[in-house]
């Protein structure tokens, strides 16, 4: 890491933190509502640590190798570390007892063996339930019509506890297109929460990347998770 991109990082951390306070306070919130977890794939520890000691105090990764390869650099003292991308069941065991909540569960299957892994390491795993509010079939997450009775199932699950959903909507061309899909998660976020399942609390809300996080917390996320408007263009080479 160069000066330059310390520099820059610390630079899009305060113009991303002015702008989540404004989309707060347009929606009604604080600043402090809100959760700025940084979306940390292709990213090195450098970095992510630097982003920590301005304040950042939520990170995540999308892929399991990722982040067993750089767990032993994280400053984990000052952050929490979440799996945000896409889980197989045969990966669990490998990251069960290293994150602090887990935010793309759609299936009866992952929660259950994550649900088993976490009872073997004694410990109470939190999760999201991943929407797939666009109906894309490239992409993971349950149908919104299936999500009640997808919570239903995990209800009684030992060694997890349910906080809340989270989504990728579709890419839109305008911010009213992809508005319309956060109002609905919105919506299905305080339907869900008004019944009062066991073992289901709807805390989080997490929606909101960095092309559109600002429109996210407009209605209604309370977490959004931001990349490259942090760390700069993703390097896939």
């Amino acid at each position: 890491m160069t000066e330059r991109s310390f520099r820059d990082i610390e630079y899009n951390y305060r113009m991303i933190d002015e702008r989540i306070a404004e989309a707060a306070e347009k929606s009604g919130r604080r600043r402090e509502d809100i959760t700025f977890l940084a979306a940390t794939k292709t990213v090195d520890a450098a970095a992510i640590n630097h982003a920590i000691s301005l304040g950042l105090d939520h990170i995540g990764e999308n892929r399991v190798q990722e982040l067993l390869s750089k767990y032993e650099q994280y400053d984990l003292e000052h952050a929490s570390l979440q799996f945000i991308g896409h889980l197989q069941s045969n990966k669990v065991r490998q990251i069960v007892d290293k994150v602090d909540l887990i935010q793309s569960v759609d299936s009866l299957k992952l929660a259950s063996e994550i649900s088993a892994q976490s009872i073997k390491r004694g410990k109470v795993t939190d999760i999201l339930v991943e929407v797939n509010i666009g109906r894309e079939e490239n992409k993971s997450g349950v149908f919104a019509e299936n999500l009640e009775e997808l919570l239903a199932q995990l209800a009684p699950l030992e060694g997890i506890s349910v906080k809340g959903l989270m989504t990728i909507p579709p890419i839109c061309e305008n911010t009213h297109k992809i508005q319309k899909y956060f109002n609905i998660m919105h919506k299905l976020f305080i339907d869900i929460s008004s019944k009062k399942l066991d073992n289901v609390s709807m805390t989080i809300l997490s929606m909101g990347m960095s092309a559109d996080y600002y429109e996210a917390i407009l209605e209604g996320a309370n977490m959004v998770r931001i990349g490259s408007a942090l760390f700069g263009a993703r390097n896939y080479t």
